[in-house]
């Protein structure tokens, strides 16, 4: 089947405003502009949010304390009723998380940017499911788009979780892996819809298969452990630790995610080799230089006094190159095996 040449740029269109939301996210950490924005999905109760805080009531900070604790306690019902009870005794015990921050402009602005993008991939998200509904009703695809949007919906509703418990770190981890989530249901929706029209089909060994495989797997490890170490160091920070200390309090999780990090270099520098001597997909030389990218970025994290946004390429980088591996795997399974350019 054919599909309509706006459709395909729909979907990629989605793809990378999903990316801009995944970026914006970053910058928002980095920035500490995560509470910016006390209540969701207005910003201070305001469609557009105001840009001082005399435009604000005396008491905003006890309102929206006030408002958080019930969505925290709410939160907490419902992590205990799926069996995580020591979480949810956390969560009530922890009483900081109802401290309000003083309103800043500049981080209001900021967070409320990042909602502006999730608005317009929710949206494209929302077309998608639509178009596709109504113009294909393809019994595969109409269930991806339409997983996919659930999954997006979920990713709002537990952004404002995250926002709600005053960015307890676990919750910043499940709030990106379910926009990796995301993106693997959308690159599978591309993968559908671009099959029919693929020209210059390559052949992989066997070998170049189980690389990609491997990679793959290992990139979505390093990205689960990336993230543990992030949080690590979110605590080390607010205990007052500086950066100095970091690498001899890290512990395990760190220096494995560091090592592995060069394990994926030498196994993917391999796959590029063997790549450049035979079948020349680009994807596959995207998967390496994303990977370099990343490494140097990893690199400036752990031992130079680097601005906040190497934080952000760090993590650009790293979905990027989950992205690209998760497509090549999603290739390799058309058409007997092979995979195009």
């Amino acid at each position: 089947m054919t599909f309509n040449k706006w459709y395909i740029r729909l979907n990629w269109t989605a793809l990378v405003l999903i990316y801009l939301v995944v970026i914006a996210g970053s910058f928002v950490r980095i920035t500490g502009s995560g509470m910016g924005c006390p209540d969701w999905p207005k910003c201070f109760g305001q469609w557009v949010p105001p840009t001082e805080a005399s435009a604000l009531p005396d008491d905003y900070k006890e309102v929206y304390s006030a408002g958080r604790e019930k969505k925290i306690l709410k939160f907490a019902s419902l992590l205990e009723k799926i069996g995580f009870k020591a979480e949810a005794e956390q969560l009530r015990r922890d009483k900081s998380l109802l401290i309000e921050q003083d309103f800043n402009a500049r981080k209001t602005w900021t967070e409320y940017v990042n909602r502006l993008f999730g608005f317009l991939a929710g949206n494209a998200v929302l077309l998608v499911f639509l178009w596709t509904l109504f113009r294909y009703r393809r019994n595969k695809l109409v269930f991806l788009s339409l997983l996919n949007l659930v999954v997006l919906g979920l990713e709002a509703w537990f952004g404002s979780i995250v926002v709600a418990t005053n960015l307890v770190p676990w919750t910043i981890t499940v709030h990106m892996f379910l926009a990796l989530l995301i993106i693997a249901l959308q690159l599978l929706i591309i993968s559908i819809i671009t099959r029919e029209g693929r020209q210059s089909e390559l052949k992989l060994s066997p070998t170049m298969k189980w690389i990609i495989w491997i990679s793959f797997l290992i990139t979505l490890g390093q990205m689960f452990l990336g993230a543990q170490v992030r949080e690590y160091i979110d605590e080390l920070t607010m205990s007052g630790y500086g950066r100095e200390s970091w690498t001899e309090k890290l512990g395990l999780s760190f220096w494995i995610h560091r090592s592995f990090s060069w394990l994926v270099l030498v196994i993917l520098t391999w796959l590029a080799w063997l790549n450049y001597k035979g079948s020349r997909s680009r994807l596959i030389y995207l998967s390496y230089l994303m990977l370099v990218l990343e490494l140097i970025g990893g690199v400036l994290l752990a031992y130079a006094d680097m601005p906040g946004l190497v934080q952000t390429s760090h993590l650009l980088f790293a979905s990027i190159l989950f992205g690209s591996l998760f497509y090549t795997i999603l290739r390799l399974r058309t058409k007997g095996g092979e995979i195009h350019a």
